[in-house]
């Protein structure tokens, strides 16, 4: 299944250069997806990704190493060097490590030797499973994400609720391809709406709710402007205001909500935590109409 994803931009984004991982492995049908969507958006697209599923991992890092077994899915055999790439695509490539070192290898070496040059944009996912609230801690998606925002490189994380590992040579399920669009769309409004794309140590935690009957396709989607952790009362400072309230969904919330939403939080890379009003309020501004209120 393809989505018309023209249909689906408002904004017209400039082409630009995307290191892409996760922390489902390589050759998971998710990034897989999202790599074919970013590229028809005519963005340069450099996958570098664990070879292995290394979910949970958090924001660890470890010295790449040979593989003494095959690759996930058989996408590459025993003995395989800790560094490769795919014979026929070379933009996608493995890393025998963690998903921070994957994305420190894309960002410091394999994109940089494609793209002439630093990437503008890292995006991780989208990652199997929701990664909500103090998920993150443990989130390899995120923990990759946030390595590349505390590194200069603006960074957005995503997450979807729908779904198990899928090798990326199994029939493509339908959620894999909604879920690219809409993390196209969502990475296409960010850029669009010019530089710097995000503050410095800020990165983007998003998390889409379930494909169903009901949301089946990326047009039945809505986003909605959250905050990671479920504020607490009296102590927690105010959101940025909007939809007539100081106060953020919390992304529990929304995956909560009656509805085909997608949580969109402003986090600080450096501590997992929620970002305060004013970046919030920068984000605001960028996203623009793509937000709705949750009803």
């Amino acid at each position: 299944m393809r989505f018309d994803i023209v249909a689906l931009f408002p904004l017209a984004a400039s082409a630009v250069n995307i290191i892409s991982s996760n922390d489902d492995g390589w050759a998971e049908a998710n990034i897989r997806a999202f790599f074919e969507s970013l590229q028809a958006a005519d963005h340069s697209v450099v996958v570098s990704a664990p070879a292995e599923n290394q979910s949970g991992k958090g924001s660890k890092e470890g010295e790449p190493t040979v593989l003494t077994e095959p690759c996930q899915f058989n996408s590459c055999p025993s003995g395989s060097p800790a560094v490769g790439f795919n014979s026929s695509e070379p933009r996608l490539g493995y890393v025998n490590s963690y998903p921070v070192t994957a994305i420190q290898y894309g960002i410091e070496t394999s994109g940089p030797k494609i793209f002439n040059g630093a990437p503008d944009l890292a995006v991780t996912g989208p990652n199997v499973g929701s990664n909500i609230d103090i998920v993150n801690y443990f989130s390899g998606t995120v923990g990759a994400a946030t390595y590349a925002a505390q590194n200069g490189i603006p960074a957005l994380a995503f997450s979807s609720a729908s779904g198990s590992p899928t090798s990326w040579e199994s029939p493509r399920p339908a959620y894999s391809e909604v879920y690219a669009d809409l993390a196209t769309n969502l990475t296409n409004q960010v850029i669009a709406a010019g530089k710097p794309y995000l503050p410095d140590d800020i990165f983007l935690n998003v998390n889409f709710g379930k494909v169903t009957d009901e949301c089946a396709s990326p047009a039945d989607f809505s986003f909605v402007l959250s905050r990671i952790h479920v504020a607490v009362p009296l102590i927690t400072d105010d959101d940025v205001t909007t939809c007539g309230d100081s106060r953020l969904p919390s992304e529990l919330e929304v995956s909560l909500a009656s509805g085909c939403y997608a949580s969109v939080s402003v986090g600080i890379a450096s501590e997992k935590k929620d970002a305060d009003a004013e970046m919030q309020g920068v984000v605001l501004k960028k996203l623009g109409n793509l937000l709705t209120c949750l009803s």
